[in-house]
């Protein structure tokens, strides 16, 4: 029996997936429990307009991407920190403050996850990093740590 997923289901496939189950499986398990429904024409119209609907979603996503990008990339950003003699600071500067800066200067909101470091920064001086705001967009800021 051909059915549509309507979320995912182990070993049987990816929400909107249109999948071939075993009559029994798709009766007594998946329709029950609303993980699935019978893949016909009405239900296949559904699918495909919100196929259409993530589609457009996924577009306007990429976008806002797309124009965060153009106001961040490139520029560089100052954060002033505790420090101590020396390089090192008092703690260390995490993502979340560099995002914090960045929406302070800029005026845009970055998730603090997008933000590629591996590792926190523990010393003066500048760092290139990547901001990963879309699968395909990735922008590139330079954060000039000084002391306050």
């Amino acid at each position: 029996m051909k059915v549509i997923l309507l979320q995912d289901v182990k070993g049987l496939g990816r929400e909107g997936e249109v999948v071939n189950a075993k009559d029994g499986y798709a009766t007594n398990f998946l329709f029950p429990k609303q993980l699935a429904v019978k893949a016909n024409e009405e239900n296949m119209a559904v699918l495909e307009e919100k196929a259409e609907e993530r589609r457009i979603q996924k577009e306007k996503e990429k976008q806002a991407a797309q124009d965060i990008y153009e106001q961040i990339n490139g520029k560089s950003f100052e954060l002033k920190v505790k420090a101590g003699s020396g390089e090192r600071l008092f703690g260390s500067v995490t993502s979340k403050e560099i995002a914090e800066e960045i929406g302070r200067q800029c005026g845009i909101e970055i998730d603090k996850r997008k933000i590629e470091l591996s590792e926190n920064i523990k010393e003066k001086g500048e760092k290139q990093i990547s901001i990963k705001l879309h699968a395909d967009i990735t922008a590139t800021v330079k954060i000039i740590i000084s002391a306050l």
